[in-house]
């Protein structure tokens, strides 16, 4: 897509309309929909849209500061990047494109335990502060070498997710065919064939780390950047000079990474929690949670952080809607652990709503998928700039001049 049509997209449902437009049907509903009748998918957004902004008067907020700290980590915007699987399904810069654009805008990106790219493809790429989602697998060698393998890659966070006990039910994947394992159907078949550019990138694009890494490489490494003496110049030339190889298998590999993480996972019991604490020496956070009763338990395991998640209403149809939950959650950490929201988020209207019940950050994860699909790596640019005006127009509407001013007093629940 060319840069100046994504000058038409002003907020995460223009975006949506575009991938729309881009995916088959069948990997839009993957990206886009939820599990059984929807009921969670649309509670997430019907509850944000209840709580209305009630401005502060007589605030000075001629200057506006969006930047916070999510697990001591200084981040420029009050929200991150969530996990999401299936990038590649998107775009072929897939996940590598994703940590760049973070990187870009200063916040963190969680990269799933189902990625389409290996963990340190994605590190490689990154600039920004990297959590790993991980879905524990029944045998816990498995467990010991994947937990090893991302603290080495320079991932700092461990996330693991509690939600997942059994492969998720999806039954507008179903009726669309696609399911684990893949089998082609002609309805398959005939998807991919009427978005063709689509098939093409997704069969036959580069792997994400291709064209990504020699762009990178070419905006850091400049032998006549400012600052930079031809002696202490890199070795490495500015640009590599081989443009990027189409890679065939990226794909199938995409495609049995995600496999592989639905495909085998277990229920996360306290003690799968105790021995992560031990195990993994950086911040540990607990993704899934929508009950406060559960919160002092995982604090005294040692966990610092808990996101407030119904896996965006993919998972379990009927449960509550994450923001009507977050209060009794943050009520129950007591300033212990770092509370975050996920789920539903699509304005910067809701990142306020939530930071003013109590949450440290949001995760944003749909509105960079429909980005990535939409236009790639500079779609996702696009949709985090958007998030972020639309957080700084918000607090300057409401007179909070700084994350530290929002509080409950700028919510009305509408209960």
């Amino acid at each position: 897509m060319r840069s100046g049509r994504l000058a038409h997209v002003h907020n995460v449902e223009d975006m949506r309309r575009l991938a729309r437009r881009r995916l088959p049907r069948a990997v839009f509903d993957i990206v886009d929909g939820g599990a059984g009748d929807e009921v969670t998918l649309r509670r997430n957004r019907e509850s944000l849209d209840r709580i209305a902004l009630k401005p502060r008067a007589l605030a000075d907020v001629a200057k506006v500061d969006t930047s916070t700290t999510i697990l001591g980590d200084p981040v420029s915007v009050p929200f991150m990047l969530a996990p999401c699987s299936s990038a590649r399904m998107c775009h072929s810069a897939s996940e590598p494109a994703v940590a760049r654009a973070a990187g870009r805008l200063g916040t963190a990106f969680a990269v799933a335990g189902g990625a389409s790219e290996k963990p340190e493809v994605i590190a490689r790429a990154a600039t920004g502060p990297l959590w790993y989602q991980l879905y524990m697998k029944p045998e816990q060698q498995a467990n010991v070498e994947l937990v090893d393998r991302v603290e080495a890659a320079g991932y700092r966070v461990l996330c693991v997710t509690v939600d997942s006990a059994i492969k998720p039910y999806r039954e507008k994947d179903l009726r669309n065919r696609v399911g684990i394992p893949l089998k082609i159907s002609p309805q398959l078949v005939l998807a991919g064939a009427s978005r063709p550019f689509w098939a093409r990138d997704y069969l036959l694009g580069q792997s994400g780390g291709g064209l990504g890494r020699i762009a990178a490489r070419a905006a850091r490494v400049n032998p006549l950047a400012k600052g930079t003496s031809a002696r202490s110049a890199p070795a490495e030339p500015a640009v590599e000079p081989a443009g990027p190889a189409l890679d065939v298998m990226a794909a199938k590999r995409a495609y049995d990474n995600l496999a592989d993480a639905i495909s085998h996972v277990k229920s996360v019991t306290v003690d799968d929690i105790r021995w992560l604490r031990e195990r993994w020496a950086g911040p540990l956070v607990v993704k899934g949670i929508l009950r406060g009763d559960e919160v002092p338990q995982l604090v005294d395991l040692g966990v610092d952080g808990i996101v407030v998640s119904n896996h965006g209403g993919r998972n379990m149809d009927g449960a509550p809607a994450t923001i009507d939950v977050l209060g009794e959650v943050v009520d129950a950490a007591a300033g212990r652990a770092e509370v975050f929201l996920d789920s539903g988020v699509r304005r910067g209207a809701d990142v306020v709503r939530a930071l003013a019940l109590g949450a440290q950050a949001v995760l944003v994860g749909r509105p960079y998928m429909f980005a990535l699909a939409a236009a790639g790596e500079a779609g996702v640019d696009r949709v985090l700039e958007l998030l972020r005006n639309e957080v700084v127009r918000v607090m300057s509407q409401l007179g909070a001049a700084t994350v530290d001013e929002i509080d409950a007093s700028l919510v009305d629940l509408g209960r």
